[in-house]
């Protein structure tokens, strides 16, 4: 015999987030905990229902339950591919922008063979073309 769903104290208060929420993935959080609890369903038939797999559905059930019903807050922004800080890039950034801002052409030649001194290591001059669109620079074009 399978276990019975835990959680119950948060049954109201799902079902609350539940008719109030606009987003999608939100409104799946919210039904991996209402279903079993509200419906009886497993945790199979919940994930089946919801378009998610079991583990998926299992994790969101238990995060829910463990901060008490607070809702999840905004996952921080994934830097997987930047060598620097966002500060420090700002900061390496800033005298070549500012050149680019008074007239100057920005040569992303210049940036790549300082970002690789400052590294002490080669990149790729797409690195330096990643670092300037993190930072909002687009290459100009004509009209």
């Amino acid at each position: 015999m399978a276990r019975l769903p835990g959680g119950g104290d948060l049954l109201e208060k799902a079902q609350g987030l539940l008719s109030e929420t606009t987003d999608a993935n939100e409104l799946r959080r919210l039904q991996a905990v209402v279903l079993p609890l509200a419906h009886g369903l497993s945790i199979q038939e919940t994930s089946l229902a919801i378009g998610r797999c079991v583990r998926w559905t299992t994790d969101a059930r238990n995060r829910f339950i463990k901060a008490k019903g607070a809702p999840d807050g905004p996952r921080p922004k994934m830097r997987s591919r930047a060598y620097l800080t966002e500060a420090e890039e700002a900061a390496f950034l800033e005298p070549f922008l500012e050149g680019a801002r008074q007239g100057d052409a920005l040569a992303v030649g210049a940036i790549r063979s300082a970002l690789e001194e400052r590294l002490g290591r080669r990149v790729s001059k797409a690195t330096a073309y990643n670092l300037l669109h993190r930072h909002g620079w687009r290459k100009p074009a004509p009209d």
